[in-house]
């Protein structure tokens, strides 16, 4: 029987290449080159110059310096306070009360001395300080909130006592003695219920371990406390005028030296009151500055480190990223070698070159001009080489070129190309800088710059 099998062996057309395909190929290698090189190419980014301002103000904890007399007790006993704190006492003005039985803390406690109630002037008080400790509250500064708790205990205690005033006296004749002594301010001023050992501070016992809050201690004199004779029961800040010290870098020391009077803004309560300055060096080098006051002081007789800012002037200008800014250097030459030539009427100078011969060739070059002082002007370097010789105009004099200066400033590339500008920089911070605007050989509003001078070289064609 015949065999009707068949052997199929599979046919493999061949590749026909065509110029549609190759084109195509060569595209798409092109293109992969053009992402790879896009990704790993330095972009060069413009940025455009607008004006504006960078506050120089500064922000500073400084202890508050105050004309403060301790008062301590004459007698041993109960104290029970009336002025209230942060308030002014008149000379002879009661302020405390002394009991030396107990029997007033007792009838304080006891419900003879029936229901005390606040008035509105009351609670607004206890308002304000509930607030202003809200908003000037630090979380890492916890140890705060036990010093707005006896704040707060004190206050409201002072504010019942009042209600108990007018019975002492009748407690006084009940037990025909005088157990109750009524204590009165030596003289005026404004009434403090603690003390901290800061009290007779001056400038010059300034040191920067004072300002270490961690190693900071404040007694808080407290209401129906038990004293010995001598003990200290308040204190007294008589004088209005006073001061903040902190502490500042030498820079910024010549800087409010210099301005003499400096606006300072109250972080607690946003006023703003004009200081005068001083400033004291102690033996390590550590430089502190006071700024003193003729007002205010009322408002922060219970503070030690009040937080404040300094309201230095804001400088306005162009205002440009530091990213932006470069120094080159620059051939300088006097001003009296630079002349006009070529079919433009450029700035150039005449320089002394040789022909072919070795004979001397006086050739005018074309120059860009980027500063100029009263008699110098700075040139490029792109044409000039040092040890050049340029030919003074009308004259055989000659100048070697070889002093150099450097100059700061910014690539334009209004043209299209990296053209150096130079900038007069009045103020800069760690990221902005203002520069004077208008200037001849500067910068204008609205010019277009490189962002980071370093992606740059001079005269480069930009091409994003």
């Amino acid at each position: 029987m015949a065999d009707n099998g068949r052997n199929i062996t599979k046919y493999r057309r061949p590749l026909n290449l065509n110029i549609g395909m190759l084109i195509f190929a060569a595209i798409f290698v092109y293109v992969i080159i053009c992402v790879f090189m896009y990704f790993k190419t330095e972009h060069i980014v413009g940025y455009n110059v607008v004006e504006g301002s960078l506050s120089s103000n500064k922000i500073f904890r400084g202890i508050a310096l105050r004309t403060e007399e301790i008062v301590t007790g004459s007698d041993a006993g109960y104290v029970n306070y009336f002025a209230r704190e942060g308030e002014r006492v008149a000379a002879n003005n009661l302020v405390y009360t002394v009991d030396e039985t107990g029997r007033l803390s007792d009838y304080i406690q006891s419900s003879e001395s029936g229901e005390n109630s606040l008035s509105d002037a009351d609670l607004s008080e206890l308002k304000t300080e509930i607030v202003a400790f809200a908003n000037s509250f630090d979380r890492t500064e916890f140890a705060d909130v036990y010093n707005f708790k006896y704040s707060v205990e004190g206050t409201v205690l002072k504010l019942s006592n009042y209600n108990i005033l007018e019975n002492a006296d009748a407690l006084n004749n009940t037990s025909g003695t005088a157990f109750i002594n009524y204590c009165k301010a030596p003289k005026s001023g404004i009434v403090i219920y603690s003390i901290d050992g800061y009290e007779n501070l001056t400038l010059e016992d300034m040191n920067k371990d004072l300002f270490d809050q961690k190693n900071y201690e404040k007694e808080h004199l407290v209401n129906n406390k038990l004293i010995a004779s001598g003990d200290p029961v308040y204190k007294l800040s008589t004088d209005e005028d006073w001061s903040i010290v902190i502490q500042v870098d030498e820079d910024l020391c010549e800087q409010l030296l210099k301005k003499e009077y400096v606006e300072v803004k109250f972080l607690k309560n946003q006023y703003t009151s004009w200081g005068e300055v001083k400033s004291y060096t102690d033996e390590n080098g550590d430089i502190f500055v006071s700024l003193t006051f003729t007002n205010s002081m009322i408002t922060f007789c219970t503070d030690r480190f009040i937080d404040i800012e300094l309201l230095l002037e804001d400088e306005k200008g162009l205002k440009i990223p530091n990213s932006a800014i470069v120094k080159k250097e620059f051939f300088i030459v006097p001003k009296s070698y630079i002349t006009k030539g070529g079919n433009s009427g450029n700035d150039g100078v005449l320089l002394e070159t040789y022909d072919e011969n070795g004979n001397v060739v006086i050739q005018f070059v074309a120059t860009t001009i980027y500063n100029a002082t009263d008699t110098e002007y700075y040139l490029d370097d792109s044409v000039l080489r040092a040890g050049n010789y340029i030919v003074k105009p009308d004259s055989t004099e000659k100048f070697a070129i070889g002093k150099t200066g450097s100059l700061t400033g910014v690539y334009n590339i209004n043209k299209g190309y990296a053209d150096f500008k130079q900038v007069n920089v009045l103020y800069e911070n760690e990221e902005y800088s203002i520069v004077k605007s208008n200037t001849v050989y500067g910068l204008n509003v609205y010019d277009y710059i490189v962002l980071d001078a370093s992606t740059v070289n001079d005269n480069q064609f930009i091409y994003e």
